[in-house]
């Protein structure tokens, strides 16, 4: 096999390995192609096998003793603004027809939406402030 031919392996090798990171969402996978990609770099250069295998391990090990943590710290963190019904959780609302177990109507950030309470006994009359504590598809749950 020469260099070129080496090469073109490992890159088909990258190529293999962005597969499983792109269906299994595991980023250590993209490690490794990018590890394969250094050592398509170095076999282009001519050189060895040797050379071409330690450097795709030094690489890809690297990325993952550096990169992986970094990448975990971020996951764990939430984010600092909250978009979507996310941002409409905790606040608070107006009833404007009748809340109660079952159903009723409130406004919420100048736009109407059904709610309900949170516990089934308790109802709520219109013109009263109420708590958004979840949203349910396009129903607010309230106390």
């Amino acid at each position: 096999m020469n260099s070129i031919d080496a090469w073109v392996w490992w890159l088909v090798v990258a190529a293999a390995l962005g597969i499983p990171l792109v269906v299994t969402a595991m980023p250590e996978f993209g490690m490794f192609a990018v590890g394969a990609v250094a050592a398509a770099g170095t076999a282009g250069l001519g050189a060895g096998v040797v050379l071409q295998v330690l450097v795709f391990v030094v690489v890809s090990v690297a990325l993952i003793a550096v990169v992986r943590p970094i990448a975990n710290r971020h996951a764990a963190q939430r984010p600092r603004l909250a978009t979507g019904v996310d941002a409409l959780k905790g606040r608070q609302a107006v009833v404007l027809e009748r809340v109660d177990g079952a159903d009723g109507r409130i406004k919420l950030a100048g736009e109407i939406w059904s709610a309900r309470s949170l516990n089934p006994d308790r109802a709520y009359e219109v013109g009263q402030e109420v708590d958004v504590v979840e949203i349910e598809g396009a129903t607010a749950i309230v106390i």
